[in-house]
C-alpha cells in the first residue's frame, strides 16, 4: 500500500463514519453538547468565554458613508485585546423596529469588502443590517493563513492552530457586535460568504447557535474528495480543522441542524467536487430527517467553476427573507446584486484605517499567542513524575495519537532471511503495523553475544542518508543485539520528496501526521523485536537520531517498558518551522504543544536510561536536572561521542 492510498482509505473511511453516532434524534440531543465542545477544542477556541464574559469589543467607528437608502459605517473591534477586526456595517435608513442581522465573510480577495461589497449593501437593500469582516489573511491588516501552505509552518498542527479558528472567534465577536447595535435583532441573525468566507460560514453556524440560518458558497467537500481527488492542494489552511476527533464536513454540519441551512455550489469547481458536494447534502439530509426538519436544508447547484452565480445569490436572499424576515419572496422577484462598476465604492472609501492600524496589533503574530504553550511541569519527586506522566498520557493518547488503530491488526511477525557475516549472523524480519502496511526490520548480533541478549532497536528516518541507522547502530559499542526497523516513508514504503507537502497537510487534515504514524510503526518494531528469540524481551533499547529522536522519546513514553533511549543530537523543540516545500524532517504531531514538547517527554521517562550523543541542545539541561533530582536507578548521560558510553 502506498502512502496516497492509505490516506485515501483513511479519509473515506472518516467520511463513512460521519453522523453515524447520530442514529435517531433523541441521540443526536444527548451527543451534540459534547460534539459542540469537541469541535471548539479542534478549533483552537476551547478557552473561549461565554459571551457576558468576553473581553469588550471595544469598536470604533471610523467614518460614515451616507446613501440613499442605507449608510455605511466604517469601524474595526477586538475580537481579543488588540487582535482587530476591520468591518463595514451596512445599515438600512428609515428602520422602524430592530432588523436581523447578517454577517457576510470575505474569502480570499486582495481587497475584501470592496471586492464584495455588492452583497452586503443588497442585504441592507432587503432590510438587514448587514456587516461585512475582513479575514486575517487579507485586507486593511494582514496575518496568516497560508502557514502550512507556503510557509513550513507545519508546527501549527504541533500547536493545534488553525487560522479556521480565528476566523470562527472572529465571526463570533462579530456576532456580539451585531447584537449589541440597537438597529439589529439579536435574535435573528444569519450569516454567508464564499470560498474561504463559504468555509467560515460552516465554522461560525455551527460554532454559534445564535445564527438561525445558514447559506457558505462553494465551501463544501468531503475530506474523502479533498484526499482522494488533492483538491487540499489548492486550499488554505483556513479550510479545515485540527481533526483530532477525526470527523468530516457533515459533522460540523450536525451543529448547525435543524436550523435552516443552504448549501450553494457550483459544479464545475475545481477544489470542491460537486460529487462530495451532493455527498455531504445528502448525508445531512438523513440527519435533517431524522430531526423532523427536511425542508430546512437546501442544495442549490450553479453553472460554472468556483465562482457565485444569479441562482445562488437570489436563492440565498430568498431564503435570508424567509427565515429571518418571515417573507416568501421567490428568487426569481427578490432581484440580484448591483455589480455595475458606477455603482461601487472605492477602496478608499470603504478604508477603515486612515493610516494605520491602532498600534500593539495582534494580528501578524496571533497565530503563535491564540494557544498558548504549557511550562514544564513541576516534578519535586517521584509520586509527582509518576502522577504527570500519567495524565501526559493520557492526554497524548486522547488528543495527539487519537488516530492510532483502535483494534490493530495481528502483528504476524516473520523471518523473512537469515543472514551471516564475518564475525556476526542475523535475520531479516517482517511485521504488520496497521492494515494494509507490512514494515521491515534487520537485526544482526556479533557472533561472541550470548543469546538471548539484550537487543536496541534503531528507528530509521526519511532525511537520513543512505545508511545512517547503520551507522548509528554500530557507534554503539556495546554486546548487543542491534536492530534497525523501517517506519513508514523509509525503506520499501519511502515516498518522493516531491510528495512530502501534500502528504503533511493530507495527513493532519485526517487527523495524524507522518510523525505520529511513525511513532505507531516504532511501538509495533517494539512489539516485533520482543517476540523474536536472539532477543531479551524486558531488556530492549530504542535508538534513533536527529529528527526520528522526537519518534523515539514519544514511543518511549507510550511504550513503558524501554530500558535506555538513546539520542544522536536530537531537535531542541517541536516548536519550529520546517521547509517551505515540506521536505526535511517532519516532527509535527497533532496537539502535543498544548500539553509537552520533546524535553519534557525525556524528563517524563525516568528511571529509562537516556544517552544523548553529539550535539545537545540546551534545553534537555532541564531533564538532566529532573533526572539528578530524582536520582537511582534513573541516569542521564550526555556524551560528544556515542562509542564512549556504556551502559550500566
Amino acid at each position: 500500500m502506498t502512502i496516497r492510498e492509505y490516506l485515501s482509505r483513511e479519509a473515506q473511511r472518516i467520511a463513512d463514519r460521519s453522523l453515524s453516532d447520530f442514529t435517531h434524534a433523541e441521540a443526536w440531543r444527548r451527543l451534540i453538547p459534547e460534539k459542540r465542545r469537541q469541535f471548539a477544542e479542534m478549533m483552537g477556541l476551547m478557552d473561549l468565554p461565554p459571551k457576558p464574559e468576553r473581553p469588550p469589543l471595544n469598536p470604533r467607528v471610523t467614518g460614515v458613508v451616507e446613501r440613499p437608502a442605507y449608510r455605511i459605517e466604517k469601524l474595526y473591534y477586538e475580537s481579543l485585546p488588540k487582535l482587530y477586526v476591520t468591518a463595514n456595517l451596512y445599515v438600512p435608513e428609515g428602520l422602524t423596529a430592530p432588523a436581523p442581522g447578517v454577517l457576510y465573510v470575505c474569502g480570499h480577495s486582495e481587497q475584501q469588502k470592496v471586492h464584495y461589497q455588492a452583497h452586503p449593501r443588497r442585504f441592507a437593500q432587503l432590510g438587514f443590517v448587514c456587516l461585512i469582516v475582513e479575514t486575517v489573511q487579507l485586507g486593511e491588516v494582514q496575518g496568516v493563513h497560508h502557514g502550512c501552505y507556503n510557509r513550513g509552518w507545519f508546527h501549527w498542527y504541533s500547536r493545534g492552530y488553525t487560522p479556521a479558528g480565528i476566523e470562527l472567534l472572529n465571526g463570533i465577536r462579530g456576532l456580539d457586535l451585531l447584537q449589541a447595535r440597537p438597529e439589529v435583532d439579536g435574535e435573528r441573525l444569519g450569516v454567508t460568504g464564499i470560498s474561504g468566507g463559504g468555509a467560515s460560514s460552516w465554522w461560525i453556524g455551527a460554532g454559534d447557535e445564535r445564527i438561525k440560518v445558514a447559506a457558505p458558497v462553494c465551501g463544501t467537500a468531503t475530506l474523502a474528495s479533498h484526499i482522494i481527488d488533492r483538491t487540499i492542494d489548492g486550499h488554505c489552511d483556513c479550510m479545515w480543522w485540527i481533526n483530532t476527533y477525526l470527523w468530516d464536513l457533515p459533522d460540523v454540519g450536525a451543529l448547525i441542524a435543524p436550523r435552516p441551512l443552504m448549501i450553494a455550489s457550483a459544479d464545475h469547481d475545481s477544489i470542491f467536487t460537486i460529487e462530495s458536494i451532493r455527498a455531504c447534502h445528502d448525508r445531512l439530509a438523513e440527519l435533517y430527517a431524522k430531526l423532523g426538519a427536511p425542508e430546512k436544508l437546501v442544495l442549490v447547484e450553479t453553472p460554472g467553476p468556483h465562482s457565485y452565480h444569479e441562482k445562488s445569490r437570489t436563492a440565498i436572499f430568498s431564503w435570508f427573507l424567509k427565515h429571518l424576515q418571515g417573507k416568501d419572496v421567490p428568487p426569481t422577484e427578490v432581484g440580484d446584486i448591483d455589480e455595475r462598476p458606477e455603482s461601487q465604492e472605492s477602496a478608499e472609501t470603504l478604508r477603515v484605517y486612515a493610516d494605520s492600524p491602532p498600534a500593539g496589533n495582534r494580528t501578524p503574530t496571533i497565530h503563535d499567542e491564540l494557544i498558548p504553550l504549557p511550562a514544564p511541569p513541576a516534578i519535586t519527586d517521584q509520586a509527582a513524575l509518576v502522577h504527570e506522566r500519567a495524565k501526559l498520557v493520557k492526554k497524548l493518547r486522547e488528543h495527539t495519537f487519537r488516530a492510532f488503530p483502535p483494534d490493530p491488526p495481528p502483528l504476524d511477525a516473520q523471518v523473512t532471511q537469515r543472514l551471516a557475516h564475518n564475525g556476526s549472523h542475523g535475520l531479516q524480519f517482517a511485521f504488520t503495523s496497521e492494515e494494509g502496511y507490512r514494515l521491515c526490520g534487520k537485526l544482526v548480533v556479533a557472533n561472541e553475544v550470548s543469546l538471548p541478549a539484550p537487543a536496541v532497536v534503531v528507528v530509521r528516518g526519511r532525511s537520513e542518508g543512505g545508511h545512517a541507522a547503520e551507522g548509528l547502530a554500530s557507534r554503539l559499542n556495546v554486546p548487543w543485539a542491534k536492530i534497525i526497523i523501517d517506519p513508514r516513508g523509509t525503506g520499501d514504503t519511502a515516498w518522493s520528496d516531491d510528495l512530502s507537502w501534500h502528504l503533511r497537510r493530507a495527513a493532519a487534515w485526517t487527523g495524524r501526521t507522518i510523525a505520529s504514524m511513525q511513532v505507531w510503526d516504532a511501538l509495533r518494531g517494539l512489539e516485533a523485536a520482543r517476540t523474536l528469540p536472539e532477543v531479551q524481551p524486558d531488556k530492549i533499547a530504542l535508538a534513533a537520531q536527529s529528527d526520528m529522536a522526537a519518534v523515539a522519546l514519544y514511543a518511549a513514553l507510550l511504550d513503558g517498558e524501554v530500558s535506555t533511549v538513546i539520542l544522536e543530537s536530537p531537535p531542541a523543540t517541536q516548536n519550529a518551522p520546517s521547509e517551505k516545500d515540506g521536505r526535511g524532517p517532519a516532527i509535527e504531531m497533532l496537539n502535543c504543544l498544548r500539553y509537552t514538547d520533546l524535553v519534557p517527554v525525556a524528563g517524563m521517562l525516568w528511571p529509562t536510561e537516556i544517552v544523548i550523543a553529539g550535539k545537545c541542545p540546551d534545553a534537555y539541561l532541564w531533564a538532566k536536572g529532573v533526572y539528578g533530582r530524582l536520582g537511582g536507578p534513573g541516569r542521564m548521560t550526555l556524551t560528544p561521542d556515542l562509542a564512549e558510553w556504556r551502559p550500566t
